[in-house]
């Protein structure tokens, strides 16, 4: 049949798709189109060329292939709004199925619409997923703890997806890196947690490819199967080896980088389009609180870190402080201060430059860190760390105070001095801060002592 004049009379953008129910790799061709669709895809009217598969215009995609058959297959109008990620924007898709069936052959109306931000209406006209993104939304907005929202939202994703299996990892592709942010599953499913190790990001790192440009990645026949393998066998030997039989993943998306994906594994299949829709429309949502969950994180970071060292800063040392002053965040007894200070860290900037400094204080920070792993640990000055170790007794506290002396002077790291209180001494905080930094500044006179060589670096330190 031929289209040609039907299709003139559709506004906005429109072609006619031919269907092969019998052809699952070539088997979809543009038959007709309006001069609209005609310069979308061509560069005139008169160089359009129809009756060509329509990867003839553009990229291959099986998920637009996948909304085809489905169209003819079940002779439904399908509606999708998706983030195609190849043209940097929304389409609002339409799929018209058409009387017209020969010889296996199917007809379809194609017609969209493009933007190149989301659109909030069309967005929240979502029919039955309403209620989950809403659900969605207030989980998020009710709790100061976001990974117990996201475990308990991941769970109704994965119920209204009918899955053994649902999951979000979150992705740094600049460091190659990946990690569970929630999952839910049944019981016989293989946890994410116990295969997402230091050599997993090598399975992600396939997945733009694997997704290639669309909106995100469905496998659930063996065609599927073949086209994914080829482009990850690792990936699908992983995927059978954990006796998955269909997947769906999508990607975390925002300021045009993934910062993640979202999956469901073994899903009902007869339900298919509607999981599509579910997982478009709540990646989109998890994007945004994932993305702004994370810039917060970074900013309490860097509000509260010294960035050189990776140890807390004094910022963080004060409110600390204060939040035991207020009793809003006490510091338990008993517990234990050392002061300890760089020793000779202005002769080494003066003779070997700043970057050979900081790598003193780098070095000290390690073995504070290390000593007192379990304990907090701050930089609150330019050369001097303070360490607070709640709920330790004076036993332990002792034992604590030799290792850290015992390695004040090794040969081949920073030399430091170290001064210590207990509160079994001093109940006061403060008074205990003042008492161990007083004994600090007495173990560095003593080594200046011995080193006379830095003697005249003393005042310098102690002046900052």
């Amino acid at each position: 049949m031929d289209y040609t004049e039907f299709v003139k009379n559709v506004d906005g953008i429109a072609c006619v798709l031919e269907v092969d129910l019998n052809n699952t790799v070539d088997g979809i061709r543009n038959v007709a189109a309006n001069d609209a669709y005609k310069l979308s895809v061509a560069d005139s009217i008169e160089e359009y060329v129809s009756n060509v598969p329509y990867t003839y215009y553009i990229k291959s995609d099986p998920n637009f292939e996948y909304m085809c058959y489905k169209c003819v297959k079940d002779r439904t109008p399908i509606h999708a709004y998706v983030d195609a990620a190849f043209f940097n924007a929304w389409l609002d898709n339409f799929f018209i199925p058409l009387s017209c069936e020969e010889n296996g052959k199917g007809y379809i109306l194609f017609t969209y619409q493009m933007s190149p931000k989301a659109d909030a209406d069309k967005l929240a006209d979502l029919g039955d997923i309403a209620p989950l993104v809403l659900k969605t939304c207030i989980k998020l907005r009710e709790t100061k703890d976001f990974k117990k929202a996201m475990d308990s939202v991941i769970k109704d994703i994965r119920e209204i997806c009918d899955a053994n299996s649902c999951c979000i990892l979150l992705t740094d592709f600049n460091k190659r890196k990946c990690s569970v942010l929630c999952e839910d599953r049944i019981e016989q499913v293989i946890s994410i947690y116990d295969i997402a190790d230091d050599k997993f990001f090598d399975i992600v790192d396939t997945w733009p490819d694997v997704i290639d440009g669309s909106n995100c990645c469905v496998i659930e026949n063996e065609q599927d199967w073949e086209r994914v393998e080829k482009k990850s066998p690792v990936w699908v030997r992983s995927l059978k080896n954990a006796y998955v039989k269909s997947i769906a993943i999508f990607p975390l998306k925002s300021n045009d980088e993934t910062i993640g994906y979202i999956w469901a594994g073994n899903f009902n299949d007869e339900r298919t389009q509607k999981i599509k829709e579910t997982l478009e429309v709540t990646s989109f949502i998890l994007s945004a609180e994932i993305a702004n969950h994370q810039m917060i994180k970074q900013m309490q970071i860097l509000s509260t870190t010294d960035l050189l060292t990776g140890v807390m800063n004094r910022n963080s040392m004060n409110n600390r402080i204060l939040f035991n002053d207020d009793g809003s965040l006490p510091i338990n007894t008993p517990y234990g201060l050392f002061f300890v200070d760089v020793n000779g860290l202005k002769n080494v900037n003066d003779s070997k430059g700043h970057l050979a400094g900081d790598e003193l204080l780098k070095d000290v920070a390690v073995t504070l860190s290390e000593i007192f792993a379990d304990y907090e640990v701050y930089r609150v000055g330019g050369d001097e760390f303070l360490v607070i170790t709640p709920e330790t007794s004076a036993e332990d506290f002792g034992k604590l105070e030799a290792d850290l002396r015992s390695k004040a002077e090794r040969e081949g790291h920073a030399h430091y001095a170290v001064g210590s209180c207990h509160s079994s001494e001093v109940s006061d905080i403060r008074t205990a801060m003042q008492t161990a930094d007083g004994r600090m500044y007495a173990n560095k006179k003593d080594y200046y002592g011995r080193h006379p060589e830095y003697a005249w670096d003393r005042k310098k330190s102690r002046e900052r």
